[in-house]
């Protein structure tokens, strides 16, 4: 399990890992191990949290606006901010209330609206920071995951392989790579997702 950071080396290496049970997933073109891989990708930045700038074009009284679509929580705005720092209460340059950024399901939501008066003092474009999720791509350069994260991304998405069959059903004892940690033969696949989750939080903080 020493590929590169690909999807198509990181697949390949979920599939290892999982020795026999891996013929557990007959998905066409992967599409069980990718699936796999972007849930554990997207539990990883609770651990190792992804930060981008976002930029939102304003309307005046407009609260709700489309959220990036990777996009897994808001994290703090810069519009406005240093003006308010700058000015006081009673100050010609003083933006008053600033919304407050949240994420509401796909919308990010300024309370309250941002106002006619506010647009016209510090510009109708909303930049704020948020965290992202991580994206496992076809090329290796770009995939968001460190390397040296690698054996934790496919730690948690064998958890995952093994909590979908312990929901199928699925009561046989399996075996796993030893890279992923020893446990007796006779574990069954909950066992070892709960074993591997367990693991997967333990290392990654």
């Amino acid at each position: 399990m020493a590929g590169t950071m690909s999807q198509a080396d990181l697949v390949a290496d979920l599939k290892a890992s999982l020795l026999d049970a891996a013929n557990s997933f007959t998905s066409t073109n992967d599409a069980d191990f990718i699936r796999h891989l972007t849930i554990a990708a997207l539990d990883l930045a609770r651990f190792r949290p992804r930060t981008l700038l976002g930029s939102l074009s304003l309307v005046a009284d407009q609260f709700a606006y489309s959220a990036p679509a990777d996009i897994v929580a808001t994290k703090y705005p810069i519009w406005g901010v240093n003006e308010r720092n700058r000015n006081r209460q009673w100050d010609a340059g003083y933006p008053g209330k600033l919304p407050r950024l949240s994420l509401v399901g796909s919308e990010v939501h300024l309370t309250p609206a941002p106002s006619s008066a506010q647009i016209s003092m510090l510009g109708s474009d909303y930049k704020f920071y948020y965290y992202a999720a991580h994206v496992i791509a076809a090329d290796a350069t770009q995939t968001t995951v460190r390397a040296g994260d690698r054996h934790l991304l496919l730690m948690r998405a064998a958890a995952e392989a093994m909590t979908e069959l312990a929901h199928k059903g699925v009561i046989n004892p399996v075996q796993l790579h030893r890279g992923l940690g020893s446990m007796p033969a006779n574990s069954s696949p909950s066992a070892w997702a709960r074993e591997l989750l367990l693991r997967y939080e333990g290392a990654a903080t």
